[in-house]
């Protein structure tokens, strides 16, 4: 197994509806990392992100949240617990997972697990995110299931959300696999 594994661009995808000078360039951002190459323990942070009043309300619009925490700032400021807007969790969510999410070719999302929102965030407040690669286990014939958490932070480390990513990631060499999956 790798130490580390490669973080820029890869040389994968090949469109055919493209210039075949600009086909052979590496994607930036994306990943063709195999199961074999994700490294239980390692971890990634994100860059920071402001949580803009502009943001929060298209992602409201865009999911039909009109919850007066979120999209009513007189409720908010008068009859409202914090005294001001939040940001709806399944915003914060997607931010904080978006902000360390990896677009490897080969791994698929599975599902999430232990979803918390641990502390309300504001509009105008700043996060970050954290993801650790928590363990992998041989899955299915041709790929493996890995467990990923996600941190998000607030302000100056204030934990603000946790959940737990489950993607399946393609083998390299699935017959190296074969008596070891659970399916």
């Amino acid at each position: 197994m790798n130490d580390f594994a490669p973080t820029v661009g890869v040389a994968s995808t090949h469109p055919k509806n493209m210039p075949e000078d600009h086909a052979a360039l590496p994607v930036w951002n994306a990943e063709n990392w195999f199961y074999e190459d994700w490294p239980v323990g390692q971890k990634i942070r994100s860059l920071r992100r402001t949580m803009a009043e502009g943001d929060s309300h298209l992602f409201n619009t865009l999911v039909l949240d009109i919850h007066p925490y979120v999209q009513d700032q007189m409720f908010a400021e008068s009859e409202g617990i914090f005294g001001k807007r939040l940001i709806a969790g399944a915003f914060v969510f997607s931010a904080g997972l978006g902000l360390v999410a990896t677009n490897c070719v080969n791994a698929f999302s599975y599902g999430y697990d232990r979803l918390r929102f641990i502390k309300p965030v504001f509009i105008g407040d700043t996060i970050y995110s954290i993801r650790s690669n928590l363990d992998k286990t041989p899955h299915y014939k041709e790929m493996g299931l890995i467990r990923a958490s996600y941190e998000v932070f607030k302000g100056e480390g204030e934990l603000v959300l946790y959940c737990e990513h489950l993607q399946t990631v393609k083998y390299r060499n699935p017959a190296d696999f074969v008596g070891k999956t659970e399916k």
